[in-house]
Parts: C-alpha cells; sequence; structure tokens
C-alpha cells in the first residue's frame, strides 16, 4: 500500500511540525545570525588590521626612502670634505714645500756667502804672508816694516 518513501515524507512533516510549534526554527535562525555577525565582526577586524599592516608597510617605505636620502647625502658630504681637507693637504703641502726649497736656499746663499768670506780672508792671509816673505827678503829696516804694515792694511781693507 504505501511505500517507504510516503512514511519518511509524513515523518518529515511531522517532525517540522513539532520543530516550528516549539520555535527550533527561530532558534537556528537566531544561531545563524550570531555566527553572521561573528564573521562579518572578524572580516571588519581582518580589513582593520589590513589597512593598518598597509598603512605601516607605507610609513615603513617612506622611513626607508628618508634613510637612504640621508646616507646618500652622507657620503655626498663625506666625499666633498675628504676632497676639501685633500685640497687644503695639498696646499698645505705645496706651501711646506716652497718654505723649505726657500729656507735651502737661504742656507745655500749664506753657506756661498761664508765660503767666498773664507776664501777672501784665506786669501788676505796668503797674500799678506806671501808679501811679509816678499818684503823680508828684499826691503830692511825700519822702511820695510813700515811697508809691510801698509801693505797689509791695504790688502786687508780691499778683500774685506
Amino acid at each position: 500500500m504505501f511505500e517507504a518513501e510516503f512514511w519518511v515524507a509524513i515523518a518529515f512533516l511531522i517532525l517540522m511540525g513539532v520543530f516550528g510549534y516549539f520555535g527550533v526554527h527561530r532558534t537556528i535562525l537566531t544561531a545563524l545570525d550570531h555566527r553572521r555577525d561573528r564573521i562579518q565582526k572578524e572580516l571588519d577586524d581582518a580589513r582593520r588590521l589590513k589597512d593598518e599592516a598597509a598603512k605601516l608597510v607605507e610609513e615603513y617605505r617612506a622611513r626607508r626612502a628618508s634613510a637612504e636620502r640621508e646616507a646618500q647625502d652622507i657620503i655626498t658630504s663625506a666625499k666633498a670634505e675628504a676632497e676639501r681637507i685633500a685640497a687644503e693637504a695639498k696646499v698645505k703641502m705645496e706651501d711646506f714645500v716652497a718654505r723649505r726649497t726657500k729656507t735651502a736656499e737661504s742656507k745655500i746663499a749664506q753657506a756661498e756667502t761664508q765660503a767666498i768670506a773664507d776664501v777672501r780672508a784665506a786669501a788676505a792671509e796668503a797674500a799678506v804672508t806671501a808679501a811679509s816673505s816678499i818684503m823680508a827678503q828684499s826691503v830692511k829696516g825700519s822702511v820695510a816694516d813700515d811697508l809691510i804694515a801698509k801693505g797689509i792694511q791695504d790688502v786687508r781693507s780691499k778683500l774685506n
């Protein structure tokens, strides 16, 4: 007579009627609403966290770019400072070499002047000695002594 599907359908309708009478559908809908609200809240939190993460990423990118610019400025400044110091060192070295050269030339000139004076003094002494010995052999007496003294004085005044 009736088949099994028919009795399953009847049982199902009775079950649905009991659920409706006791308000199970409201409980299920409330549970689904709570679940929907919880999922929506989690999605909103995830969106908020994503936005915060994006802001942090942008902030760190800006900081990195700023740090790279600052590093480049420091490098540029350091290169300029190194070039300035090198130029100053070159100028100081050239000045030092020029002063040392001038000092050496001055010492050479003094030594040359001293050597000339020493040679003149030696020549004068040699001339005086030679003149003395020549005069001593050829002229005798007080006239000889006067001539020798006068000759020595003349030679010394002309050479010095």
